[in-house]
């Protein structure tokens, strides 16, 4: 039968506590990991890390150069300089995710077949409404931000945005895995969505996205159990043997297509000369100005302000037309 301390002995023990006579046990065990060159860490029993730092570190790589050419291929589409990077990347509950969200937003509920389970795709509406005023012709000068649902017309317009995502992230994840990226649903707040339980693990990778003067966010968020079968393969030496590079050789036909679509301003100089500003406010029509080039010479084409080819002057059809003959030398003259 083990002793039983009388009230006495309680006090004097609390004394002694108090005073540092007696050692907790959480201040032995710190000296002992400190004695034994052990590091001892905190542990939040609510917020269990799953994804090990490699693992964490392999997706944000991947999702990197999502960034990078899901940047590229809205530039090319809205005609601006659109600019994306990985802001963040972190585990958290999927409730914490939810609340960290505005209200309303764009919500896109995602399926990755083969993976089991649902993902998220959010884009904050101060970046959502700049882009859909450019793609309706807006200048984004003085654009209001409304707080409310997106309507049926401008969902019809942020799906062409969000259709080219998928397709930059499936090919980003191809080097992982093949998976399909397919939206299922579209909402605007994001409370009434539960894919996973409250306090299940989420991998939430967040998105800043700048276009002009203009600046919004983009989150994906990956709940651990859709994404648990491929965790194997984002180990860092298993990544760094399975990660595939695509020759640049390989890749020539899809940039070309890519910039078949681009605009380009050309401009071709007949010839270039200099006149004084009494005689170019006496000119009339039928006065002949004299130009510094032989007729027989070739005419300059400018592309973007550059010289590019040479060519003559010729019909085609009803309209003036050019024939090049060669390429332009950089500094030859107009």
């Amino acid at each position: 039968m083990a002793d039983v301390l009388d009230q006495s002995e309680i006090d004097a023990l609390l004394a002694a506590v108090e005073s540092g006579g007696v050692e907790t046990s959480t201040e032995a065990a710190v000296e002992r990991g400190v004695k034994g060159d052990r590091e001892i860490q905190a542990y939040d029993f609510k917020r269990p890390e799953r994804v090990s730092k490699e693992q964490m570190r392999a997706l944000e790589g991947i999702h990197e150069s999502f960034a990078r050419n899901f940047g590229a291929s809205l530039s090319g589409f809205l005609r601006t300089i659109v600019e994306i990077r990985v802001a963040s990347a972190e585990q958290l509950t999927y409730s914490e995710f939810i609340n960290s969200l505005p209200n309303p937003t764009n919500f896109n509920l995602l399926i990755a077949e083969p993976l089991d389970g649902q993902l998220c795709l959010e884009i904050s509406p101060l970046i959502i409404y700049p882009i859909i005023d450019r793609l309706l012709g807006g200048s984004n000068a003085e654009l209001f931000i409304p707080q409310r649902p997106l309507t049926v017309i401008e969902q019809r317009l942020v799906k062409r945005i969000t259709d080219r995502a998928l397709v930059v992230l499936t090919e980003s994840w191809s080097e992982l895995v093949e998976v399909n990226f397919r939206i299922t649903e579209v909402e605007s707040n994001p409370h009434l969505v539960q894919i996973v339980a409250p306090n299940e693990v989420v991998v939430a990778i967040g998105f800043e996205i700048k276009m002009g003067a203009r600046a919004g966010t983009m989150s994906l968020c990956l709940p651990f159990n859709v994404i648990e079968p491929v965790m194997e393969k984002l180990l860092s030496q298993g990544w760094l043997a399975y990660q595939r590079r695509v020759p640049a050789d390989d890749r020539s036909e899809e940039l070309a297509k890519g910039l078949g679509a681009t605009h380009v301003n050309v401009v071709a100089y007949l010839a270039a000369t200099t006149i004084t500003m009494n005689e170019l406010l006496t000119l009339q029509p039928g006065d002949l100005v004299q130009l510094g080039k032989p007729v027989k010479d070739e005419m300059i084409l400018q592309v973007e302000e550059k010289n590019k080819f040479a060519g003559t002057l010729g019909r085609h059809k009803d309209s003036l037309a050019i024939k090049i003959t060669r390429l332009a030398e950089v500094e030859e003259r107009l």
